[in-house]
């Protein structure tokens, strides 16, 4: 069983930064595409940002430019580096992994607010 655990979110002022993590308990090179996804109250869940094992990278076009996601297979990490937060990045972030085959995991969560 693969598990996902997600760190590194808190409360934040407008404009401040956050780093979240994700830590595999799998070898993360079996994921073909890790990912964070976030959901704020009474919205869907949404793509934030994904990075495949060759290295390709997507954004959502709300945190292009403010975000950046890495991956560290040596380390089985994942994280999401947040810059320029606005009170509209506020949700729980996900931590998604894909496996080759096509199975999904997901992390617990981590709860991302921004406010003064």
């Amino acid at each position: 069983q693969v598990q996902l655990v997600e760190s590194g979110g808190g409360l934040v002022q407008p404009g401040g930064s956050l780093r979240l993590s994700c830590a595999a308990s799998a070898n993360s090179r079996s994921f073909y595409v890790m990912g964070w996804y976030r959901q704020a109250p009474g919205k869907q869940r949404e793509l934030v940002a994904t990075v495949s094992s060759g290295g390709n990278i997507n954004y959502a076009d709300s945190v292009k430019g403010r975000f950046t996601i890495s991956r560290d297979n040596a380390k089985n990490m994942m994280y999401l580096q947040m810059n320029g937060l606005k009170p509209e990045d506020t949700a729980v972030y996900y931590c998604n992994a894909i496996k080759y085959g096509g199975f999904a995991y997901w992390g617990q969560g981590t709860q991302v607010t921004v406010s003064s």
